[in-house]
């Protein structure tokens, strides 16, 4: 590389501090000729001693942020990935649709093709940077972000990656995208005091008065169901949903599953595709589920009230999503589940008695239909010469271990695993990214290197041992 060396102290330096200070404590990297600052940057903070995060080269960019991906949803830590300017944005958009409709704090860091052509010591000097630029560089991931911003000349390093950061985390979380001019980065750095982060980013909580009108109805209700896809990402509301469906006996449907929401052996489990058993409802209660049923296919009576709880249940990054609604509870759903518990503790338990004692044989019923459909698949599938999805799930349930982490990325179902544990599954989620099951399975090994990982991608199968 013909440039000459950046000047000591420099944007690049305060640059990795900020990252390392703020909790970034991997960077999956794809570099090109805007890194020659950072670069010489990580090289003298190692030598001088400093912590820097750490900076791992992958092969392309889509592999870096289905790891990155991966990494978060094991560890929930935020993850960084550095891409080399627009080629390496575009080859990372797959991956930050994923990110993005997965709610994964991650932030999407990409060089700048230099702005001068000459007076600067980071000045183009390669014809790809006239033909890398473009007018608008953001433009290609802004839909798919939060938050888009370029390090300017003169502005704290600290600030501008504390803001990237808080805003990734902030609920609903998501990718955020930040551009580095390469002349910006060889600056010397006249603001290098660290900004201090937030103590803590609290979620909303959900509004009182809505949970205690859902509880209301819940408790009149004769066959209410809680449709939900990813509830259990958070261990928190994994617990409480498990003992509200207990208490008050509500069967579980995990629609589009992509986590464990509820122990596959609970009795209030009906596992994926509960069609048959949500015609039957006259309340349905929808948590954390982009797409809790196909209205082509079935949509509730008029007279079966639906609510919809979660941090954000509109869906409002999604054009058109439409559903019934009689009420909408925005809030943390770990938080919503628990004042919902004790609302409905504060109801008339007298009356429920008979409705739950038939609600749950109800659901055991259903339960037991469907172990002896899933035997009489798995019993035909294993005279079939291809191999089917089920009949794998089946099987790697009686050979790995209990938390082992299981990355599914089509023909794999949730039912088939029977998993119980929460953050043992990682399903390929509805934004259809192809390409991401074994990248996550990296990601997933790096964050939590004794446990055993497996990607499942289509009919395959990849293990990822001790």
């Amino acid at each position: 590389m013909n440039d000459a060396r950046s000047t000591q102290g420099s944007v690049a330096e305060s640059f990795l501090r900020a990252l390392k200070q703020r909790g970034l404590d991997i960077v999956f990297a794809n570099s090109g000729t805007d890194f020659a600052p950072l670069i010489e940057a990580l090289v003298r903070l190692e030598e001088a001693g400093e912590e820097t995060p750490d900076f791992m080269t992958i092969p392309h960019e889509n592999l870096a942020m289905a790891m990155a991906h991966g990494y978060h949803r094991v560890s929930g830590k935020p993850a960084a990935v550095m891409v080399h300017v627009t080629p390496g944005t575009a080859n990372a958009v797959c991956g930050l649709m994923n990110a993005q409709r997965d709610h994964v704090p991650l932030v999407l860091i990409a060089g700048r093709t230099p702005i001068t052509q000459a007076g600067s010591i980071a000045s183009r000097s390669a014809p790809i940077h006239w033909g890398q630029e473009n007018f608008d560089q953001a433009g290609m991931v802004r839909e798919y972000t939060k938050w888009d911003y370029e390090l300017r000349a003169g502005q704290s390093p600290s600030q501008i990656v504390g803001r990237a950061i808080d805003i990734a985390l902030n609920e609903p979380k998501g990718p955020v995208y930040l551009t580095l001019p390469r002349e910006v980065l060889t600056n010397q750095d006249n603001n290098a005091a660290a900004t201090p982060a937030p103590k803590i980013i609290s979620a909303p909580e959900p509004n009182i008065s809505a949970i205690n009108k859902l509880a209301e109805w819940i408790a009149r209700a004769e066959r209410p169901v809680i449709v939900t896809s990813h509830v259990g990402q958070d261990i928190e509301a994994f617990k409480h949903l498990a003992w509200l469906a207990d208490t008050f006996t509500i069967p579980v449907a995990e629609n589009w599953a992509n986590c464990v929401n509820i122990a596959a052996s609970h009795s209030m489990s009906l596992g994926e595709n509960a069609t048959d058993f949500l015609s039957e409802a006259d309340l349905i209660l929808v948590i954390d589920s982009e797409v809790p049923w196909f209205p082509r296919e079935f949509s509730p009576s008029p007279k079966t009230r639906v609510a919809h709880l979660g941090l954000d249940p509109l869906c409002v990054d999604y054009p058109i999503r439409v559903f019934p609604a009689d009420l909408i509870i925005p809030g943390r759903s770990a938080g919503a589940l628990l004042l919902l518990g004790e609302a409905l503790e504060k109801q008339n338990a007298g009356h429920q008695i008979s409705k739950t004692e038939g609600r749950r044989k109800a659901v055991q019923n259903y339960r037991n239909n469907r172990k002896k459909a899933l035997q009489k698949q798995l019993a035909d599938a294993q005279k079939n010469k291809r191999i089917q999805g089920n009949y794998l799930g089946a099987c790697l349930k009686e050979v790995v271990p209990s938390d082992a982490v299981i990355i599914t990325e089509l023909g794999v179902s949730a039912s088939s695993l029977s998993l119980e544990k929460p953050h043992t599954l990682i399903g390929g989620n509805v934004s259809g990214g192809l390409g991401f099951g074994l990248g996550a399975a990296l990601g997933a090994k790096l964050a939590a290197p004794e446990r055993t990982v497996i990607a499942t991608v289509g009919d395959g199968c990849y293990m990822f041992g001790n």
